[in-house]
């Protein structure tokens, strides 16, 4: 078995040995001995200001009555300063898939895709809720623009699973996960979609992973128009943000992986947390802002 992780325009595609020098707990499959980091976490946050994501913001809806973008996945990085290490954010962070690799440190709770039996099945994340919320489930399910948020992601993994298997079906539509993130519980809604593989997929599982990337639910559709409009406004490099990582174990046929959110980078400014969401037609920038900057915690 081995791990691989790949950067969000997959110019660097790793894949190493799971006992490499670096950390990862993958669904309870991990490669270290579990330690207890007993410090009384400090989190200060310096966001990117309002009038810069404003403007982002204002381009993208330019980008979206031009009809060359429906949905798009806006992100920023926000300088953060704590007194935990990478290391310590990885001991202590309570989350399904994590890994620390050289510079970052990622605690996500996205599954990209997973294969098994020759079956291929993803889980597109789109729309979140603080938990706290007086009826916040029935909120986010019956807000107009977090269901069209969601309905074009899945639409558009339906068409991402439909370049490499057959009989794509969405088995379910818009279930709803809990989240710890940090002092709050967030209600997260995502969807599963399967479809049917060869029987011999692993001997092609690069090329498989490469024709379904960038994750459609941290770009945005169409997909292509979209990343080129990323680029051009969020003038920043993700990176290995938003790009994927997992396991591979050729022998059985499985697979399975995660996107690369809720991250940590030690730059050459210092400590940053990228984070971000989906912008429709529809979208409140200060609403969106203001999720930008919930979703840098961390989840102890």
């Amino acid at each position: 078995m081995k791990i691989f992780i790949i950067d969000f325009e997959a110019n660097n595609f790793i894949i190493e040995d799971i006992k490499g020098d670096f950390l990862f707990n993958f669904n309870g499959l991990k490669n270290y001995t579990p330690k207890k980091i007993d410090k009384n976490t400090i989190l200060k946050k310096t966001p990117i200001s309002f009038d810069r994501y404003q403007k982002a913001f204002n381009q993208v809806i330019e980008e979206i009555k031009s009809g060359n973008t429906y949905l798009l996945n806006l992100t920023f990085p926000t300088k953060i300063e704590t007194n935990l290490t990478l290391e310590e954010i990885f001991y202590k962070a309570d989350a399904k898939f994590k890994i620390k690799y050289k510079n970052f440190v990622c605690f996500s709770p996205e599954r990209f895709v997973k294969i098994e039996n020759n079956k291929i099945y993803t889980y597109p994340m789109k729309g979140t809720i603080d938990a706290n919320i007086p009826d916040a489930k029935n909120k986010i399910l019956n807000n107009p623009k977090e269901l069209a948020e969601h309905t074009m992601v899945v639409d558009l993994l339906r068409n991402d699973l439909g370049i490499v298997g057959k009989n794509v079906k969405v088995t379910n539509f818009r279930y709803i996960d809990k989240i710890k993130a940090g002092n709050k519980e967030l209600l997260q809604v995502s969807s599963e979609i399967v479809a049917t593989l060869e029987n011999n997929w692993q001997k092609d599982w690069q090329n498989l992973l490469l024709k379904l990337l960038p994750a459609g639910s941290i770009t945005g559709t169409p997909k292509k128009k979209t990343i080129d409009i990323i680029k051009k406004v969020e003038g920043y490099d993700r990176g290995f943000y938003t790009g994927i990582f997992g396991v591979i174990d050729e022998k059985r046929g499985f697979l399975d992986s995660a996107v690369i959110i809720r991250y940590v980078e030690n730059s050459s400014e210092g400590l940053v947390y990228k984070s971000g969401g989906g912008i429709t037609l529809d979208s409140d920038v200060k609403s969106e802002y203001q999720e930008l900057i919930d979703k840098v915690y961390l989840p102890f």
